[in-house]
């Protein structure tokens, strides 16, 4: 189907459903005024009962009622009275036991047809980007499963909904043909809470005959202590011991509750599952829609000609040694300007995604359903396709790539003088793992970093020394929590755990970055630009009571009263530095810290300290860099492909969005490095 037809089947079902808000509307409600159809009411002032409805009539009110419909609401409509009511009970039990209705005696309707509000659950993408959804519980009563398609919602203020959530929603049936094969459309009410219907077991074959369910699923959670039943019908291919993803299907008053298998993921002891696991607990999407790779076809031409040309400038990148993408690139000169004497110029390159990923595509769609990309030790779940993160916005040595750069020029002190954006064309010099660069500053440069030691590597750290200086002024919180570091054999098991030393490699590409992203959020605070900023706030009072509570335990006091800045913190650390209890006090201090979120307001960055703070340095692997990126192209003039129209009214649900989504990954990836180092 071409893009005109999808676009046109998007119309139709949204008219669908404007249509039937409108016949809903008072005064035209089916179901609740003149006769039903299959009976006569006899004349007026009769006292003849009238007879009792057929079959076929009692389905069609069933039907077509717009409002709850019970034995009451049957037998007021067709004017059953008395002991009659006896032989219009024992019809509708006869219409349930052919399996023509389903429901129970108060609300009930027909099989094949869904309840005009419902509870459903997001299942995927199709290929127009629309979320697919079907219903949390149970089938249409025929065996079959309705999908159904998301043509509105949730109500403003409410954070979107994705794959994986739960909404209650209002469904309009879809009576004609579909061509995606769609039962119905919903519209959401609600986006629900989804943690406690997200579950993962392992399957059970049943070992005897206590119940009709062939098996049983035991959660992976612990604190679960419950087990599911699971109907032949809704073990999908599960075997015995596999690790399944489930999800309920109703509750039942006695006996455990029932389940169904959503997807079957294998064996839980094999330690390459743990990763797994992870991201289906949490819902993290795995696979792009056929959309969004048909759209991988059709990405716009590079066009040099309106962009600065960066090539000559050797840029390097500088990443570990593993990285699956190379997103950012630097290089640092001494400024030439009499009047900057002991200055540095320092360039930070960053791929131009925004150009590959347009606003209201596809890509888009999908970018900001993942928000970011999510990092385990024996996979990546990108937050774009490969073919955008691993090849064109790679910045790979010697090979012209479009980018996004911020030149700042800085004076003998650290102090930043200036900036200006650029959206130009580099071709990186080479590319370097921290350890090469290191190692190459302290005396031991290989065949790689030899050539790029005097003219390149030396005047990145000399211009580096200068705004370490600035930053100790500034004096951000500086926590030593050594990060643990994961190595998985070829059999895909542990082979390895290393605590990496912290070089001052890392430090260099970490104050870099910090710089550029300083200056994205003035540049377009000045622009008066729509902008989401990275923001820190201070630690709450109640935890700032803890952590003193705590720290007097040590002998260590904290000052009552008035702000604490990073400095105090940083104070207590040196304190504490060396002893036993060094990283101990690390950890609760970083617990007493708030978390840092996206957000259209600027509320400043506490732990880094800093008036103003946005990411610009990754959209690779972020969605809030990308929008900076597009707000630069827009504020700057610097091609059509900036923010999209109304983007700015849209900022508070996006930033909610991919803050949640970073929080979802940060989860996975604790609670996955958790696992293999105890199954290590």
């Amino acid at each position: 189907m071409s893009g005109d037809e999808r676009a046109g089947t998007r119309r139709t079902r949204r008219a669908r459903t404007a249509a039937r808000s409108d016949a809903s509307s008072p005064g035209n409600k089916s179901g609740k005024s003149g006769a039903p159809r299959g009976t006569s009411r006899g004349k007026k002032g009769s006292d003849a009962a009238p007879p009792l409805p057929d079959r076929d009539a009692i389905l069609e009110f069933i039907r077509t009622s717009e409002t709850k419909v019970g034995k009451r609401e049957i037998a007021r409509a067709f004017g059953i009275r008395g002991a009659d009511k006896i032989a219009l009970k024992a019809l509708i039990r006869e219409l349930a036991d052919e399996g023509l209705i389903a429901g129970n005696r108060r609300h009930m309707r027909g099989t094949g047809t869904l309840p005009p509000v419902t509870v459903l659950e997001i299942v995927a993408q199709d290929d127009d980007g629309e979320y697919v959804c079907r219903p949390a519980r149970g089938d249409d009563g025929e065996g079959v499963t309705p999908q159904g398609v998301i043509v509105d919602g949730p109500r403003r203020g409410e954070s979107p909904a994705g794959i994986g959530d739960r909404v209650l929603a209002r469904l309009t049936p879809i009576s004609e043909p579909d061509p995606g094969g769609y039962a119905f459309t919903a519209e959401i009410i609600k986006k629900l809470p989804r943690d406690d219907r997200q579950l993962l077991g392992v399957f059970r074959t049943a070992s005897d005959d206590r119940s009709r369910d062939a098996g049983f699923i035991e959660p992976i959670d612990r604190r679960n202590l419950k087990t599911f039943l699971v109907a032949k019908a809704d073990q999908d291919e599960a075997r015995d011991g596999d690790l399944v993803r489930f999800t309920l299907t109703g509750n039942r008053r006695l006996g455990p509750p029932r389940a169904r298998v959503a997807t079957v993921l294998g064996n839980p002891d094999d330690q390459r599952q743990i990763s797994l696991i992870a991201v289906h607990a949490h819902g993290i999407p795995e696979t792009f829609s056929p959309a969004v790779i048909a759209a991988l076809d059709e990405l716009p031409p590079l066009d040099l000609s309106a962009r600065d040309d960066l090539r000559d400038i050797p840029l390097l990148t500088i990443d570990p040694a593993d990285a699956r993408d190379h997103d950012d690139a630097v290089h640092a000169r001494s400024d030439d300007d009499a009047a900057n004497p002991g200055g540095w110029v320092v360039t930070v390159a960053i791929a131009d995604v925004a150009h590959y990923v347009r606003p209201d595509t596809a890509l888009d769609r999908a970018a900001l359903e993942r928000a970011n990309s999510v990092y385990f030790p024996d996979r990546v779940v990108p937050m774009l396709p490969e073919k955008i993160s691993n090849d064109l916005c790679s910045l790979r040595a010697d090979v012209e790539r479009p980018c996004l750069a911020m030149r700042m020029v800085f004076d003998a002190t650290g102090k930043r003088r200036s900036f200006r954006v650029l959206r130009g064309v580099m071709r990186s010099r080479a590319r370097l793992s921290y350890q090469q660069a290191q190692s190459a500053i302290d005396g031991e440069p290989d065949a790689d970093t030899a050539p790029l030691l005097d003219d390149i590597l030396r005047p990145l750290w000399s211009a580096y020394r200068t705004l370490a200086g600035a930053r100790d002024t500034r004096a951000p919180l500086d926590l030593d929590l050594p990060e643990r570091r994961i190595t998985i054999g070829e059999d895909g098991r542990v082979a390895g755990i290393s605590v990496p030393p912290r070089l001052e490699a890392h430090r260099l590409i970490e104050e870099f970055m910090i710089q550029a992203n300083v200056a994205a959020a003035e540049a377009l605070e000045a622009r008066r630009s729509p902008l989401v900023f990275r923001v820190h706030e201070p630690p709450a009072p109640e935890k700032l009571e803890a952590l003193r509570d705590f720290l007097e335990t040590l002998e260590i006091n904290v000052p009552k009263g008035g702000s604490l800045r990073p400095g105090h913190f940083n104070r207590i650390l040196a304190q504490v530095k060396g002893s036993p209890h060094d990283q101990l006090v690390n950890e609760v201090i970083l617990r007493a810290q708030s978390q840092a979120v996206y957000a259209p307001e600027n509320l400043g960055h506490f732990g880094l300290n800093l008036r103003r703070y946005a990411h610009f340095t990754s959209p690779i692997r972020r969605y809030a860099d990308l929008i900076v990126h597009r707000a630069l192209i827009s504020a700057y003039k610097l091609g059509p492909d900036g923010l999209a129209p109304g983007t700015a009214d849209m900022l508070s649900e996006i930033a909610t969005t991919i803050s949640e989504r970073e929080r979802r990954a940060m989860a996975a990836e604790r609670e996955t490095i958790d696992r293999l180092v105890a199954a290590h």
